[in-house]
């Protein structure tokens, strides 16, 4: 029987139910795992042990009275650091923030624990949630489970982190430039980036800022595609101040897998593929085509990879530089008043996006809603599209100066940001994708690739994670965690 701590949030939901197990043993049991694995680990960075209990053991006075409390019931989980939650740090890594506690519970995980869901803990980011590796000054560096000399991902390292080595049953992160999807990739759990807010962001912030950002999205990562779909359905729909004759009723997926045509984009030069992640990829294509799936390797939407990546690094530094404080705004203000007009240097782009003027946001924008048209078009011939996450898997910690890293492809150096062009291709065109795992490279590690499906496909493409889990494509524990 699969251990507790690796079965899916929706089976200890049914184990709660049935009274196979309390809440509160259930809670016993994560933090007992906790306690014998974060240390080296580094995952969950916030604990709140004694409130968890208490409300455990009201889970279990419910149950015991004939009360339903929902389809999480008792079930225990952590969030990542940047959720607000009342008494917790909510600190984005950032020094300056250490001491910022906040007494509000962001709109998404109002809505798991109100599905009765007991959140014990938070789990750890990267500074300003903007980076492939999760460590920063306040709480330190989160491992791989996989290999603790690896990063595990970010900006929602320590949610995938805690996942694969079973210290919680089911997480919430947030996917601005794969911030989700890349973890998932690299700790080998399942992961939706859903489409733009659909899931209302409110209370994912440092303050009371109430407006959505560009591109960003909040969203689950699991170990079962059935958690990902339970998630999704719980945290989405409008938020109260949105249309009330909106509709959230999203289509799922039906029929046998040789109704549907299923794209490949295996590589691509702005960031090639690693054979060791190409040969997953090809190992899930061909077992989709064995299934009865129709796979095309060829046909793209109908825009240039380049003009999609450029338009999405352009929206995306714009969306972070929102996040910066007066004072590093300023800086970018004046370094680039040193600037020539004419300079073309990937530092002058990256100041102009950084302090753009809403012209020049609206001709981008212009420039992402046409692809986001050509995107539809693509989808009109093709159900679903499969990529790469990250064109590696897990690469070795590397905290040097941002400016100096790169990233290691079959050994060649390619720049260290290159790595968001995947993530990129849905981002950008406000598009849902979904993570599953793909199986281990041949160096051991795992490897995620994401299922991009069009807007408001989000349980369509959970629903082919699903399938592709029932075929082998499922959550495999790393084998130090797996007893």
């Amino acid at each position: 029987m699969t251990p507790l701590h690796f079965r899916s949030a929706t089976a200890i939901a049914a184990a709660i139910r049935s009274g196979e197990i309390t809440a509160r043993a259930a809670l016993e049991h994560f933090l007992d795992r906790v306690d014998q694995h974060n240390g080296p680990l580094n995952a969950v960075i916030y604990q709140d042990r004694e409130g968890a209990r208490a409300r455990a053991d009201a889970a279990d006075a419910a149950r015991a009275a004939g009360q339903e409390l929902g389809p999480l019931h008792g079930v225990p989980m952590t969030i990542k650091e940047s959720y607000q939650l009342p008494g917790s740090p909510t600190t984005y890594g950032i020094p300056a923030m250490k001491d910022n506690v906040t007494q509000r519970t962001a709109v998404a995980i109002s809505r798991l624990q109100a599905a009765g869901a007991n959140i014990f803990g938070k789990t750890n980011v990267p500074i300003r949630l903007a980076d492939f590796q999760s460590y920063n000054d306040i709480y330190g560096t989160t491992h791989n489970p996989w290999d603790l000399s690896r990063t595990p991902g970010g900006s929602s390292g320590g949610s995938a982190a805690a996942l694969a080595a079973g210290l919680t049953s089911l997480e919430m992160g947030s996917d601005i430039g794969g911030s989700i999807r890349n973890p998932a990739h690299f700790c080998g759990v399942f992961g939706h980036k859903g489409t733009w807010n659909l899931v209302p962001p409110r209370g994912h912030s440092l303050d009371e800022s109430v407006s959505p950002s560009d591109i960003s999205v909040v969203g689950p990562l699991a170990r079962s595609a059935d958690d990902l779909e339970l998630a999704m359905m719980l945290v989405a729909g409008d938020d109260d101040a949105d249309w009330r004759g909106f509709s959230d009723q999203l289509p799922g997926l039906d029929g046998p897998l040789s109704d549907l045509t299923i794209g490949i984009w295996a590589s691509d030069p702005i960031c090639p593929t690693s054979a060791a992640v190409g040969a997953r990829l090809q190992a899930v294509a061909d077992a989709l085509g064995r299934a009865g799936a129709t796979i095309d390797e060829h046909s793209r939407p109908d825009f240039s990879a380049a003009h999609s990546y450029e338009t999405f690094n352009g929206l995306l530094s714009s969306a972070m530089a929102a996040r910066s404080s007066d004072e590093d705004f300023k800086r970018a203000q004046t370094r680039l008043a040193t600037l020539s007009p004419d300079d073309q240097s990937p530092l002058a782009k990256q100041l102009r996006w950084q302090t753009m003027t809403l012209r020049d946001w609206s001709r981008l924008n212009e420039a992402r809603n046409r692809i986001r048209w050509a995107w539809h078009r693509y989808f009109g011939e093709v159900d679903f599209l499969i990529t790469p996450v990250m064109p590696v898997t897990a690469f070795p910690h590397d905290h040097g100066r941002e400016g100096s890293r790169v990233i290691d492809i079959d050994g060649q150096a390619w720049p260290y940001f290159n790595q968001t062009f995947w993530a990129g291709l849905a981002g950008v065109a406000y598009l849902p994708a979904t993570v599953f795992p793909a199986g281990l490279a041949t160096d051991g590690l795992p490897v995620g690739l994401q299922i991009i499906g069009p807007a408001y496909s989000d349980l369509r493409t959970i629903g082919l994670a699903q399938r592709l889990e029932a075929m082998g494509f499922g959550f495999t524990p790393p084998p130090a965690y797996s007893a």
